[in-house]
Protein backbone atom coordinates (compact mmCIF):
# COMPACT_ATOMS: atom_id res chain seq x y z
CA UNK A 1 0.00 0.00 0.00
CA UNK A 2 1.24 3.49 -0.85
CA UNK A 3 2.86 4.99 2.27
CA UNK A 4 1.33 8.41 1.65
CA UNK A 5 -2.12 6.86 1.38
CA UNK A 6 -1.54 4.88 4.59
CA UNK A 7 -0.52 8.03 6.47
CA UNK A 8 -3.65 9.76 5.10
CA UNK A 9 -5.89 6.95 6.38
CA UNK A 10 -4.31 7.06 9.84
CA UNK A 11 -4.69 10.84 9.99
CA UNK A 12 -8.34 10.61 8.96
CA UNK A 13 -8.96 7.91 11.57
CA UNK A 14 -7.42 9.98 14.40
CA UNK A 15 -9.28 13.07 13.21
CA UNK A 16 -12.55 11.16 13.19
CA UNK A 17 -12.03 9.86 16.72
CA UNK A 18 -11.20 13.36 17.94
CA UNK A 19 -14.30 14.83 16.34
CA UNK A 20 -16.45 12.08 17.83
CA UNK A 21 -14.96 12.72 21.29
CA UNK A 22 -15.60 16.42 20.94
CA UNK A 23 -19.22 15.77 20.03
CA UNK A 24 -19.66 13.47 22.98
CA UNK A 25 -18.29 16.05 25.41
CA UNK A 26 -20.57 18.68 23.89
CA UNK A 27 -23.55 16.39 24.30
CA UNK A 28 -22.58 15.70 27.91
CA UNK A 29 -22.37 19.42 28.64
CA UNK A 30 -25.90 19.86 27.34
CA UNK A 31 -27.21 16.92 29.38
CA UNK A 32 -28.25 17.98 32.92
CA UNK A 33 -27.86 14.35 34.04
CA UNK A 34 -24.31 13.96 32.77
CA UNK A 35 -23.02 14.73 36.25
CA UNK A 36 -24.58 14.45 39.67
CA UNK A 37 -22.51 17.37 40.97
CA UNK A 38 -24.79 20.36 41.45
CA UNK A 39 -24.69 23.89 42.85
CA UNK A 40 -23.46 23.75 46.44
CA UNK A 41 -25.84 26.48 47.68
CA UNK A 42 -27.40 23.98 50.09
CA UNK A 43 -24.21 23.22 51.98
CA UNK A 44 -24.28 24.01 55.74
CA UNK A 45 -22.89 27.54 55.33
CA UNK A 46 -26.48 28.58 54.69
CA UNK A 47 -28.31 26.15 56.98
CA UNK A 48 -31.78 27.42 57.91
CA UNK A 49 -32.20 29.56 61.01
CA UNK A 50 -35.43 28.71 62.80
CA UNK A 51 -35.69 31.35 65.48
CA UNK A 52 -39.18 31.38 66.97
CA UNK A 53 -38.50 34.12 69.49
CA UNK A 54 -41.66 35.27 71.27
CA UNK A 55 -39.78 37.81 73.39
CA UNK A 56 -38.44 39.50 70.30
CA UNK A 57 -41.95 39.68 68.83
CA UNK A 58 -43.29 41.46 71.93
CA UNK A 59 -40.54 44.07 71.74
CA UNK A 60 -41.28 44.65 68.07
CA UNK A 61 -44.96 45.26 68.81
CA UNK A 62 -44.03 48.03 71.25
CA UNK A 63 -42.12 49.84 68.53
CA UNK A 64 -44.66 49.20 65.76
CA UNK A 65 -46.50 52.54 65.83
CA UNK A 66 -43.35 54.60 66.05
CA UNK A 67 -41.65 52.72 63.21
CA UNK A 68 -44.72 52.79 60.95
CA UNK A 69 -44.56 56.57 60.74
CA UNK A 70 -41.05 56.40 59.36
CA UNK A 71 -41.49 53.27 57.19
CA UNK A 72 -38.92 51.48 59.31
CA UNK A 73 -39.67 47.76 59.69
CA UNK A 74 -37.49 45.32 61.63
CA UNK A 75 -34.82 48.01 61.76
CA UNK A 76 -34.79 48.56 57.99
CA UNK A 77 -35.82 51.75 56.18
CA UNK A 78 -38.32 50.84 53.44
CA UNK A 79 -40.30 52.44 50.66
CA UNK A 80 -43.99 52.09 49.88
CA UNK A 81 -45.38 50.71 46.66
CA UNK A 82 -48.59 49.44 45.14
CA UNK A 83 -49.93 47.51 42.15
CA UNK A 84 -53.30 47.98 40.51
CA UNK A 85 -55.27 46.04 37.90
CA UNK A 86 -58.85 45.73 36.69
CA UNK A 87 -60.35 42.34 35.93
CA UNK A 88 -63.95 41.54 35.05
CA UNK A 89 -65.25 44.73 36.54
CA UNK A 90 -63.35 44.34 39.80
CA UNK A 91 -60.48 46.45 41.11
CA UNK A 92 -57.44 44.63 42.58
CA UNK A 93 -54.92 46.58 44.64
CA UNK A 94 -51.82 45.50 46.54
CA UNK A 95 -50.15 47.84 49.04
CA UNK A 96 -46.70 46.88 50.24
CA UNK A 97 -43.32 48.04 51.49
CA UNK A 98 -40.01 47.02 49.97
CA UNK A 99 -36.28 47.41 50.60
CA UNK A 100 -33.47 48.16 48.20
CA UNK A 101 -30.98 46.35 50.43
CA UNK A 102 -29.25 43.61 48.43
CA UNK A 103 -29.83 40.34 50.28
CA UNK A 104 -29.70 36.74 49.08
CA UNK A 105 -32.95 35.01 50.08
CA UNK A 106 -32.80 31.86 52.18
CA UNK A 107 -32.49 29.03 49.58
CA UNK A 108 -34.54 26.76 51.85
CA UNK A 109 -37.67 28.91 51.53
CA UNK A 110 -40.00 27.99 48.67
CA UNK A 111 -41.84 31.31 48.16
CA UNK A 112 -39.83 34.55 48.09
CA UNK A 113 -41.95 37.63 47.32
CA UNK A 114 -40.43 40.50 45.35
CA UNK A 115 -41.50 43.53 43.37
CA UNK A 116 -40.58 43.36 39.68
CA UNK A 117 -40.23 46.95 38.51
CA UNK A 118 -40.26 45.95 34.84
CA UNK A 119 -43.91 44.91 34.75
CA UNK A 120 -44.86 46.38 38.15
CA UNK A 121 -46.02 43.11 39.66
CA UNK A 122 -45.30 40.99 42.73
CA UNK A 123 -43.71 37.61 42.02
CA UNK A 124 -42.78 34.59 44.16
CA UNK A 125 -39.97 33.06 42.11
CA UNK A 126 -37.09 34.07 39.88
CA UNK A 127 -35.63 36.74 42.17
CA UNK A 128 -31.97 37.63 41.74
CA UNK A 129 -30.24 40.73 43.01
CA UNK A 130 -30.73 43.59 40.57
CA UNK A 131 -34.00 42.31 39.08
CA UNK A 132 -36.29 43.94 41.64
CA UNK A 133 -36.85 44.56 45.34
CA UNK A 134 -37.68 42.20 48.21
CA UNK A 135 -40.93 42.95 50.03
CA UNK A 136 -40.23 44.01 53.60
CA UNK A 137 -42.87 45.29 56.00
CA UNK A 138 -46.70 45.44 55.90
CA UNK A 139 -48.78 44.12 53.01
CA UNK A 140 -52.46 44.39 52.08
CA UNK A 141 -54.45 42.96 49.20
CA UNK A 142 -57.64 44.82 48.43
CA UNK A 143 -60.54 43.88 46.16
CA UNK A 144 -63.12 46.58 45.49
CA UNK A 145 -61.98 48.60 48.53
CA UNK A 146 -62.25 45.57 50.86
CA UNK A 147 -59.11 44.16 52.49
CA UNK A 148 -59.01 40.40 51.78
CA UNK A 149 -55.46 39.62 52.94
CA UNK A 150 -52.94 41.27 55.25
CA UNK A 151 -49.61 40.39 56.78
CA UNK A 152 -45.93 41.23 57.12
CA UNK A 153 -42.89 40.41 55.02
CA UNK A 154 -39.31 39.98 56.14
CA UNK A 155 -36.81 40.20 53.26
CA UNK A 156 -39.30 38.64 50.86
CA UNK A 157 -40.65 35.96 53.20
CA UNK A 158 -43.96 35.83 55.04
CA UNK A 159 -43.46 36.78 58.67
CA UNK A 160 -45.58 36.94 61.82
CA UNK A 161 -49.41 36.81 61.51
CA UNK A 162 -51.17 36.60 58.16
CA UNK A 163 -54.95 36.94 57.88
CA UNK A 164 -57.44 36.15 55.12
CA UNK A 165 -60.89 37.78 54.90
CA UNK A 166 -63.95 37.25 52.75
CA UNK A 167 -65.46 39.99 50.58
CA UNK A 168 -67.33 41.29 53.63
CA UNK A 169 -64.05 41.67 55.54
CA UNK A 170 -64.95 38.77 57.88
CA UNK A 171 -61.88 36.84 59.10
CA UNK A 172 -61.66 33.43 57.41
CA UNK A 173 -58.19 32.22 58.29
CA UNK A 174 -55.10 33.12 60.29
CA UNK A 175 -51.57 31.75 59.94
CA UNK A 176 -48.27 32.44 61.70
CA UNK A 177 -44.85 32.48 60.03
CA UNK A 178 -41.27 33.04 61.04
CA UNK A 179 -39.17 34.34 58.14
CA UNK A 180 -41.01 32.14 55.66
CA UNK A 181 -41.48 29.06 57.82
CA UNK A 182 -45.01 28.18 58.97
CA UNK A 183 -44.85 28.06 62.77
CA UNK A 184 -46.71 24.74 62.72
CA UNK A 185 -43.69 23.17 61.03
CA UNK A 186 -42.19 20.12 62.73
CA UNK A 187 -38.45 20.31 63.32
CA UNK A 188 -36.32 17.51 64.79
CA UNK A 189 -32.68 17.90 65.87
CA UNK A 190 -29.57 15.79 66.26
CA UNK A 191 -28.53 18.27 68.95
CA UNK A 192 -30.97 21.09 69.68
CA UNK A 193 -28.52 22.97 71.88
CA UNK A 194 -26.18 23.28 68.90
CA UNK A 195 -28.99 23.88 66.40
CA UNK A 196 -28.06 20.68 64.51
CA UNK A 197 -31.23 20.04 62.51
CA UNK A 198 -32.16 16.52 61.42
CA UNK A 199 -35.46 17.11 59.60
CA UNK A 200 -37.81 19.95 58.65
CA UNK A 201 -41.41 19.07 57.79
CA UNK A 202 -43.36 22.18 56.72
CA UNK A 203 -46.91 22.16 58.12
CA UNK A 204 -49.81 24.43 57.25
CA UNK A 205 -53.48 23.77 58.00
CA UNK A 206 -52.30 20.54 59.70
CA UNK A 207 -51.03 19.25 56.31
CA UNK A 208 -47.52 19.09 54.88
CA UNK A 209 -47.11 22.17 52.68
CA UNK A 210 -43.85 23.56 51.34
CA UNK A 211 -40.22 22.49 51.05
CA UNK A 212 -39.05 19.40 52.96
CA UNK A 213 -35.45 18.84 54.13
CA UNK A 214 -33.56 16.02 55.76
CA UNK A 215 -29.94 16.50 56.89
CA UNK A 216 -26.96 14.29 57.65
CA UNK A 217 -25.54 14.67 61.17
CA UNK A 218 -22.79 16.91 59.72
CA UNK A 219 -25.63 19.22 58.56
CA UNK A 220 -25.18 18.54 54.87
CA UNK A 221 -28.50 18.22 53.03
CA UNK A 222 -29.50 14.58 52.54
CA UNK A 223 -32.99 14.86 50.99
CA UNK A 224 -35.02 17.69 49.46
CA UNK A 225 -38.56 17.69 48.13
CA UNK A 226 -41.87 19.51 48.11
CA UNK A 227 -45.28 18.87 49.64
CA UNK A 228 -48.58 20.28 48.42
CA UNK A 229 -51.75 19.66 50.42
CA UNK A 230 -50.07 16.80 52.28
CA UNK A 231 -48.85 15.03 49.10
CA UNK A 232 -45.32 14.65 47.74
CA UNK A 233 -45.03 16.41 44.38
CA UNK A 234 -42.37 16.91 41.73
CA UNK A 235 -38.78 15.69 41.96
CA UNK A 236 -37.42 14.54 45.32
CA UNK A 237 -33.64 14.45 45.42
CA UNK A 238 -31.31 12.42 47.64
CA UNK A 239 -27.68 13.56 48.05
CA UNK A 240 -24.45 11.76 48.92
CA UNK A 241 -22.71 12.70 52.18
CA UNK A 242 -19.46 14.21 50.93
CA UNK A 243 -18.36 15.69 54.26
CA UNK A 244 -19.47 19.13 53.09
CA UNK A 245 -17.03 19.29 50.18
CA UNK A 246 -19.61 19.46 47.40
CA UNK A 247 -23.25 18.64 46.62
CA UNK A 248 -23.66 15.40 44.64
CA UNK A 249 -27.02 13.92 43.73
CA UNK A 250 -27.50 10.27 44.68
CA UNK A 251 -30.88 9.71 43.04
CA UNK A 252 -34.03 11.53 41.99
CA UNK A 253 -37.52 10.18 42.50
CA UNK A 254 -40.35 11.55 40.40
CA UNK A 255 -43.67 12.08 42.16
CA UNK A 256 -46.92 13.43 40.75
CA UNK A 257 -46.73 16.99 39.45
CA UNK A 258 -49.98 17.98 41.16
CA UNK A 259 -51.49 16.45 44.31
CA UNK A 260 -54.12 13.71 44.17
CA UNK A 261 -53.23 12.59 40.64
CA UNK A 262 -54.96 9.29 40.05
CA UNK A 263 -53.08 6.16 38.94
CA UNK A 264 -49.65 7.78 39.26
CA UNK A 265 -46.84 5.63 40.65
CA UNK A 266 -43.58 7.30 41.76
CA UNK A 267 -40.45 6.09 39.99
CA UNK A 268 -36.67 6.54 40.16
CA UNK A 269 -35.75 9.01 37.43
CA UNK A 270 -31.96 8.84 37.69
CA UNK A 271 -29.07 7.69 39.91
CA UNK A 272 -25.42 8.75 40.25
CA UNK A 273 -22.38 7.33 42.05
CA UNK A 274 -20.52 9.27 44.73
CA UNK A 275 -18.28 10.91 42.12
CA UNK A 276 -21.31 12.20 40.25
CA UNK A 277 -21.18 9.72 37.36
CA UNK A 278 -24.57 8.79 35.92
CA UNK A 279 -25.27 5.09 36.52
CA UNK A 280 -28.97 4.89 35.71
CA UNK A 281 -31.61 6.96 33.97
CA UNK A 282 -35.12 5.97 33.13
CA UNK A 283 -35.80 6.46 29.46
CA UNK A 284 -39.38 7.53 28.79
Amino acid sequence: MNKRFLVFLIAMSVSGKFAFAQKTESEKAADPDSTGVVNSALLPSVAPLLLFDEGKEKEEKKEKKKKARKNIWFGIKTQRGYTRRELRGQSYLEYFNYTDIAKTPDPYIRDVYWYDTRDKSIKTSGYTQGTGYLLHGPYERVINETVVESGMFYYGTKHKTWMLFDDNNVLQDKNHYNEGWPEESRISYYDQSQGAIEEIIPIQYSLEEGNYYYFYDDQQVAVTGEYQYGEKVGLWTEYWDTNNTKAVRRREIQYQEVPYTKNFRPYIRAEWDKDGNLIYRREL
